[in-house]
Order: C-alpha cells, then sequence, then structure tokens
C-alpha cells in the first residue's frame, strides 16, 4: 500500500502543478504604463489602484504598472492603447487633445474660479462626457487624477509678469492649445517629450517649462532652474485610460471592478496629491529655488483674446458650459 501510494504521488503532485497552472492561467493581467518616477503621486495612487483591484476580483484581476517610460512617451502610450499593445496608461490631458479635440479645453488658461469648481466639473456631466469622448478613437476614460496648476519655472530669471516671456523658449506638452497659450503671454512654445526635458534645459535648448510643483520636484527640474512663479495658468488634470480592445474582452464584472478600483484611486490620488504639493514646494526652496507669486490679472487680460477666438466652436461651448457650473 505504501508503494502505491509513493507511486502516486508524482501523479497527485503532476495535478497540482497542472491545477496551479490552470488558476495562475485564469489571472487577468492588465499593463498599464506611464512616464513619471514611482515617488509621485499618481504612481502611488495607481498602486492603490491595483491593490484594490486585486482585493475586489480575489486576485484575479493584476494591474502590473510600468513608470518612468518603460514602454515609451504619453503619445506612444495613447498610441499603443489604440492597437491594444497595451491596456491602460496615464496621461495629460493636453496631450490627448491630438486625438480627442475637445480635451483641449484644459488647456484654456484661468477657466477654474477654484478647486471646488474644478471638481464639480470633473465629477459632473461634463466630465463624464470628456471620459467617453475617446471611445471613438479606441480609447476610453475611467477617472481624472488631480494634476494641480501648472506654473512657469525657468533658469535665468522669474516670470513676474507676462513681459518677463518676450523672447523666452518655454517647452510645452504636445497640446496645439498649450501652444497657443504661450504664444499669447508672448513667449516661444517649444514641444519636447517628458523625458528629454531635464538635458533640454540643462544644454539651454529651452529658457523654461511649465508645470506642476510635485513634477518640478520628482523630476529634478529644480537643480537646473531656480525660478519657480506661481501664476497657476492652467489646471490641467491627467487621465487613465484603457483600451477599447481590453475593455470589451472583459467580463461585466471585472469592468465594474476596474471602474470601481479607479473611482477609489482618484479619490485617494486627490489626498496624497494635496500633501505632496505643500511637501515639494518646501522642497525645492530648500534647494534653492525661488518661489514668487505674481499678480494673475496681467497674465489673466493676455489670454482673454484667446478664450474669446473660440466663440462658435465646440470648445467655446465647452467653455460656456463650465462657466455656468455652480
Amino acid at each position: 500500500m505504501t508503494k502505491k501510494l509513493l507511486c502516486g504521488l508524482p501523479v497527485v503532485l503532476l495535478a497540482f502543478a497542472l491545477t496551479g497552472c490552470a488558476k495562475k492561467s485564469d489571472v487577468i493581467v492588465l499593463k498599464l504604463g506611464h512616464g513619471l518616477d514611482i515617488t509621485h503621486p499618481v504612481h502611488k495612487a495607481m498602486v492603490f489602484m491595483a491593490e484594490r483591484l486585486a482585493e475586489k476580483s480575489g486576485g484575479r484581476v493584476k494591474l502590473e504598472i510600468y513608470p518612468n517610460e518603460q514602454l515609451g512617451s504619453e503619445r506612444e502610450m495613447i498610441e499603443q492603447l489604440q492597437i491594444g499593445s497595451i491596456d491602460m496608461t496615464k496621461t495629460s490631458t493636453s496631450p490627448m487633445e491630438g486625438f480627442i479635440p475637445s480635451m483641449g479645453v484644459f488647456s484654456v488658461p484661468y477657466i477654474f474660479r477654484d478647486q471646488e469648481h474644478y471638481w464639480k466639473v470633473l465629477e459632473g456631466p461634463i466630465g463624464k462626457k470628456l471620459l467617453a469622448a475617446g471611445e471613438g478613437v479606441g480609447v476610453k476614460g475611467l477617472c481624472f487624477y488631480d494634476a494641480g496648476s501648472r506654473s512657469f519655472y525657468t533658469k535665468n530669471k522669474p516670470i513676474l509678469q507676462p513681459s518677463d516671456l518676450k523672447g523666452m523658449k518655454i517647452r510645452v506638452q504636445q497640446s496645439a492649445t498649450s501652444m497657443e497659450m504661450v504664444k499669447a503671454l508672448g513667449a516661444s512654445p517649444t514641444p519636447i517629450d517628458w523625458g528629454e526635458l531635464y538635458t533640454s534645459l540643462q544644454q539651454g535648448v529651452i529658457d523654461g517649462a511649465e508645470n506642476n510643483p510635485p513634477s518640478f520636484e520628482t523630476s529634478h527640474h529644480y537643480e537646473v532652474c531656480k525660478h519657480y512663479s506661481l501664476d497657476e495658468h492652467t489646471t490641467v488634470p491627467d487621465i487613465i485610460l484603457i483600451s477599447i480592445a481590453t475593455w470589451k474582452k472583459l467580463p461585466d464584472d471585472v469592468r465594474r471592478m476596474v471602474q470601481e478600483a479607479a473611482d477609489e484611486s482618484s479619490q485617494y490620488q486627490r489626498k496624497l496629491w494635496a500633501e505632496k504639493t505643500v511637501e515639494s514646494l518646501k522642497a525645492v526652496e530648500a534647494a534653492g529655488v525661488k518661489i514668487y507669486k505674481p499678480d494673475k490679472a496681467p497674465f489673466m487680460a493676455m489670454v482673454r483674446p484667446m478664450h474669446d477666438s473660440y466663440k462658435g466652436t465646440e470648445i467655446g461651448a465647452l467653455l460656456e458650459q463650465i462657466k455656468g457650473v455652480k
């Protein structure tokens, strides 16, 4: 009998092994790429999303995160989503306007009254419509992340009024609206991929850039740019996208879990973002950066013609709707 048990043992072990493989093959693996460092609050929120998704699905769904542009630049990852090469990405809404023109509304300067107004727009009918706007081009928005307000940081002099920007080369994202804004303020917009920006600043290819405090700090751009002017010209959210090809393959219950985990991570990210913004401003100041708070009124006056230029367009209609949100 002992011999029979021992002889049968390999068969039992093989059965367990095969069962284990079957269970492993049942796991749905979703690959998410983004361009930020692992210390960034946006990355931490996505880790939280992965944890919540694993808990909700009982380990049935695994979210693998690839930071630091491992899978390409923001635009490249959006394109990979369209053909189903990767499943998810986090991108700023600025480069999204090349795929969904209505996303350009976020790069129009000074359109939100305050944070309360901003989140009422994003979490209301306007935000939901924009999240769904990419389905025709192969991507679906799951939720928005806070990316704070973007301000100018420069190498050689501070930006205290619009005239200080005259003749300067300022890096912008791959966004026609962002380029238009920088032109309206008197500077020369220069689109450069995020991963190449540090070197471009260091080598003097450009005079400065514009971004939020956590990104300014975690990118180490403060090592090159010692002037940070908080004019807060735009409040451009990040967006979590999923490939429509992936979305269609997912069972209904998994879709629900993915959406829930994304929504929960958005709430979590907002708290992290607020904390990190304060921390980042202190950190760059301690590293020798001078922080300025210029009067925003002259900047607003300079871009007013830009607002007027959208009358009668889709962006113009969205601007009116945003202004009407109470």
